[in-house]
């Protein structure tokens, strides 16, 4: 689902994943035509950055027990 925001509204991806400011500057950036293109790559790579960082957590947590 966060996928489909990220290619439709990339702004709004980033305030799913908690970086409010990442999407304000998104937003300055997708305003212009050829910046959605861009944004809608970086909000694809950064919640795909996300996902990773998210299982690493639940990976070394799963390691210490």
């Amino acid at each position: 689902m966060r996928i489909f925001i990220a290619i439709i509204f990339p702004w709004l991806a980033f305030f799913t994943i908690g970086r409010p400011f990442s999407g304000i500057f998104c937003l300055l950036f997708q305003l212009t035509f050829l910046g959605w293109l861009p944004a809608t790559i970086w909000a694809i790579y950064s919640l795909n950055q996300y996902e990773s960082e998210k299982r690493m957590k639940q990976y070394s947590r799963n390691q210490n027990v």
